[in-house]
């Protein structure tokens, strides 16, 4: 019974931490408000339509819309309010007009717009781990403005890579389409050597294919997945790069520069830590008001 109240009230403390940190900035609130919002809707419509999997989409996206503000409360950091708008539109982005809305069949840019900006942000964040502990006064290092930029843009490529390990597994597992197919008109394989050796054989000029005697007219080759991920990966690189160029910059003039600021988590400041308000709140003691306090008895 005692463990059911202990979590029933780290439910409490975290919900109303959330609900605080939410609401701490009104632009960063009014996107995610409104997000939500647009999220309930196509959810019921999806419903009633009986796509039940794109309503699981839905859920999944509002788990992920609360993402940031559970990071910010729990790991005591502040995201620019900048970095948690462009986080709150790329989850809806890619969640629901990427999948939903189909944005990557009908926009073929789409997919590739989204993984240059999480090149981007995935290296901000890295970027802002390790500065965040070099800036830390317990520690007895310092670590080089190229270090800091180096260590962003593994980071970066390193989620780059997970993710590119998801969607293959999907497909591979799940039977999914996450690698979009590319169409190319010539290949080249050893496994068309007529000798059997290792000479790569090339066919050009592929206009069709054919698979167990119909054809797929596509006008050309299917390619399984492969130009998409190094398409990817290419992408993503080009975001880490840019954005890993401009934190060296910024680490080596001391963390000056409004621009860059607004795409570096920070140390939470202590007026601002949520749990640790809402943990005072709690055990503060409640005055007795006059009216409540007991009578003496004559």
């Amino acid at each position: 019974m005692k463990e059911k109240k202990s979590l029933r009230s780290r439910f409490q403390r975290m919900g109303k931490a959330l609900n605080m940190e939410l609401r701490e900035h009104k632009s960063s609130f009014a996107v995610y408000f409104t997000l939500r919002i647009l999220v309930i809707i196509i959810m019921i419509l999806q419903f009633f339509n009986g796509n039940y999997e794109n309503v699981f989409l839905c859920i999944l996206t509002l788990l992920l819309l609360i993402i940031p503000s559970f990071i910010q409360v729990n790991m005591k950091i502040e995201l620019p309010t900048t970095l948690e708008i462009i986080i709150l539109l790329f989850i809806f982005s890619a969640e629901i007009l990427g999948e939903i809305s189909e944005f990557y069949v009908r926009f073929p840019f789409w997919d590739t717009m989204l993984h240059t900006i999480n090149g981007f942000l995935t290296a901000a964040i890295g970027f802002s781990m390790v500065d965040i502990l070099n800036r830390n006064k317990n520690l007895q290092f310092e670590l080089s403005p190229i270090f800091l930029a180096i260590v962003g843009f593994t980071f970066s490529m390193t989620i780059g890579v997970i993710w590119e390990f998801f969607e293959c597994g999907m497909d591979w597992f799940l039977g999914l389409d996450m690698q979009k197919d590319t169409i190319v008109h010539s290949i080249s394989s050893v496994m068309l050597d007529p000798t059997g050796g290792n000479h790569p054989y090339t066919i050009k000029g592929i206009t069709e294919v054919v698979v167990n005697g119909q054809e797929l007219g596509l006008g050309g080759y299917l390619d399984i997945g492969l130009l998409d991920t190094m398409k990817d990966l290419f992408v993503n690189f080009i975001g880490a790069a840019v954005f890993s160029f401009i934190g060296y910059f910024y680490a080596k003039k001391h963390g000056q520069g409004n621009m860059v600021k607004r795409f570096i988590p920070q140390e939470k400041d202590k007026a601002a830590d949520f749990l640790h308000i809402v943990d005072e709140d709690e055990n503060e003691p409640q005055q007795i008001t006059k009216e409540e306090a007991p009578q003496e008895i004559p």
